[in-house]
């Protein structure tokens, strides 16, 4: 599998790129950038990983080579700032990911993975720009997800690992963390309101507590690994994410990208899950793809149609 990474001399691109390394199985992954410096330094120094654990070729290359890449990463962005809200980097990184996506169409077999932010109205817009089906273009999200399961587990008193939980939604403020679908070592809980509003708050206040650390770096080893993850999925038979993809009627929503659960394989999106939320979570999922089409309009995409139902 060809894995092109765009941005792949920024934190989360190397990081991705360790990530498939270590999986050793058999990728050429490519790093491209406008810091060849970067790019020569990253291949270099994974040249010795490759040594540890064989299997895979890395290389620097061209804007060219999304072409013929089996999946894209794209993890480019304009440079992360203190106590900025995701949605404000959408100009700047529309123009990145225009850019970068400017020879790809229709007919492009690959599978588009966007990590940029904000990542909802990106996936919107790459789709409506591209013309790309919906099925493979995916926003990774599972960031807030593990975010979550983070949060409830210290509620919980649980170990890391243990919690199965979700957020669907719009990779923001506007995300939707699933209260009656909490399990832990696969029994399901039922946490008390206490505990449920510890998790919420470490999963909302995580990013602007990150960001006002002017660290200069986003969630870099996060991302990676999770990246890395995801690709191997797409070269799978099958496994459930969560993941941003324009939505065509599921959960009453048209023309938006949010957070849904889908299943992931050989090709992009397999299936598209429509579980039976709450009544409120339901709401919450149709106005944060709300908030996506009017980002997306604001920055001139073409997401013209609202939700139904």
């Amino acid at each position: 599998m060809k894995v092109t990474v765009l941005g792949g001399a920024g934190g989360v691109g190397a990081s991705t790129a360790f990530n498939l390394a270590l999986q050793g199985t058999g990728h050429e992954i490519v790093l491209v950038d406008t810091r060849p410096e970067m790019v020569t330094s990253h291949v270099m120094d994974l040249d010795q990983v490759i040594e540890q654990r064989p299997g895979c070729v890395v290389r620097g290359g061209e804007p060219s080579d999304a072409v013929d890449a089996d999946v894209l990463v794209l993890a480019s962005s304009t440079p992360l700032l203190p106590d900025v809200p995701r949605l404000e980097y959408l100009a700047g990184n529309s123009v990145i990911a225009d850019e970068l996506t400017v020879d790809l169409d229709e007919s492009w077999p690959g599978v588009l993975l966007v990590a940029t932010n904000p990542v909802d109205p990106l996936v919107t817009r790459l789709h409506d720009r591209t013309g790309i089906d919906r099925r493979r273009i995916v926003g990774y999200t599972v960031n807030d997800t593990l975010r979550y399961r983070t949060g409830l587990a210290r509620a919980l008193g649980a170990s890391p690992g243990s919690v199965e939980a979700w957020v669907l939604g719009e990779h923001g403020e506007l995300s939707v963390p699933l209260r009656d679908r909490v399990c832990v070592d696969g029994a399901d809980v039922h946490p008390t309101a206490a505990q449920l509003a510890a998790a919420e708050r470490y999963l909302r206040t995580w990013y602007p507590r990150h960001v006002a650390l002017d660290s200069g770096r986003s969630s870099t080893w996060t991302s990676g690994l999770g990246l890395s993850r995801m690709v191997a999925a797409l070269g799978g038979e099958g496994e459930l994410w969560p993941a941003s993809v324009v939505l065509d009627g599921e959960y009453g929503i048209v023309g938006a990208a949010v957070t849904v659960p889908v299943t992931l394989a050989r090709g992009g999106v397999r299936k598209i899950h429509v579980w039976d939320l709450r009544a409120a979570d339901l709401d919450a999922l149709r106005a944060s793809a709300e908030l996506v089409r009017a980002a997306v309009a604001d920055a001139g995409g073409t997401s013209p149609t609202r939700c139904s139902g």
